[in-house]
């Protein structure tokens, strides 16, 4: 899987970062662990997921973490993670 993290401020792209998992995991595994290399890349905390995060990454493989995910003060809009590849199903 290759995931695009971006981090956004008044509308401009300050930094991003296109993370690639090969881990023979699961799918939601592979989402928390490539989080927590962006964030931790970024200098950010691990955001928490609310409900709209959740409901957001399911129906279109993308979500955006506000300053309401963050326990610290966030210095930027929001972070946003995309699904840019997903894995081959098994079997193909």
């Amino acid at each position: 899987m290759r995931f695009w993290f971006k981090l956004w401020k008044d509308t401009r792209l300050k930094r991003d970062l296109t993370i690639e998992s090969n881990e023979k995991d699961s799918r939601t595994h592979k989402v928390f662990l490539a989080l927590e290399e962006a964030v931790h890349a970024f200098d950010l905390s691990v955001p928490i997921w609310l409900d709209k995060n959740i409901r957001d990454f399911k129906r279109s493989s993308r979500c955006r973490f506000t300053q309401d995910s963050f326990l610290e003060p966030l210095e930027y809009d929001y972070l946003e993670m995309i699904v840019l590849e997903e894995d081959d199903p098994p079997g193909q």
